[in-house]
């Protein structure tokens, strides 16, 4: 689904050159979730920009289905850590925003954003604007409006972090469980180890800027995943025990 070949990414600031992405070469199965954490500001997101096509890299390729990315990769929905709703319309109307963007008629698109405001628990919010919501509304919103717009892959980038622990276990479950029905390749970019474990496929250790992958973790937790009790197993200890060991030396680095 997606193919990272030796990209580099490099930007210009202040009459220097800063390095964000050193040659990672990364491949992406179809369905796969992946998880890339790492230090803040190590470049875990330019690789996300770089896939949705926002930024090219300055070495190397990202080929998307098989063709090179060189511009907006509109195959790709993208969802940051800010909500990004537009507080003048409700949430029917920032849901069904795509469709309007392709030039759906008003009923027809109307009657599809019911059909996935339902989908992700917020029947009877359809008329509320985004200050009547709380947070994990909010986020639902976001998510509906994705799986509107038809994406198969899913940029996820830290869209949890500002929720609280309970919220964010709910959001992790509601993840997986529109990941697994509409067949969504998903790409998460985290701080929370747990989160990535808790999620994911394979979990990526990126080290400091430049990044690169320091460490490439299968994560064979079956599935489908209860996302409360399957942290509690030896199991999933294990396997944040062996990502925590090697992150934690990027911090440690950061320190010294």
């Amino acid at each position: 689904m997606i193919d990272l070949r030796h990209v580099s990414k490099s930007f210009y600031k202040r009459d220097a050159f800063v390095d964000a992405v050193n040659d990672i070469s990364l491949t992406i199965a179809r369905r796969e979730i992946v998880a890339i954490i790492g230090p803040s500001g190590c470049g875990k997101s330019t690789l996300l920009n770089m896939i949705a096509g926002l930024y090219m890299p300055t070495k190397g390729n990202v080929v998307y289905k098989g063709t090179v990315i060189d511009d907006v990769n509109t195959d790709v929905g993208y969802m940051t850590q800010k909500d990004n709703l537009l507080p003048w319309r409700n949430v029917r109307e920032n849901v069904a925003f795509p469709l309007e963007l392709a030039g759906v008629a008003k009923a027809e698109r109307a009657d599809r954003a019911n059909q996935v405001i339902e989908h992700v628990g917020l029947q009877g919010f359809e008329d509320r604007f985004p200050t009547e919501l709380s947070g994990g509304m909010r986020k639902r919103a976001c998510l509906a409006r994705m799986l509107l717009y038809g994406a198969e892959t899913a940029l996820l980038d830290e869209p949890f972090a500002a929720l609280d622990a309970q919220l964010k276990l709910a959001m992790h479950d509601l993840v997986l469980r529109l990941a697994a029905e509409n067949g969504q390749t998903v790409v998460l970019v985290t701080h929370d180890l747990m989160e990535a474990v808790t999620l994911a496929d394979r979990v990526l250790v990126c080290t400091r800027r430049p990044a690169t992958v320091a460490l490439e973790q299968r994560i064979d937790l079956k599935r489908p995943r209860d996302v409360l009790n399957v942290r509690f197993t030896n199991e999933f200890k294990e396997l944040y025990d062996t990502l925590w060991e090697r992150l934690r030396l990027e911090y440690h680095e950061e320190r010294v």
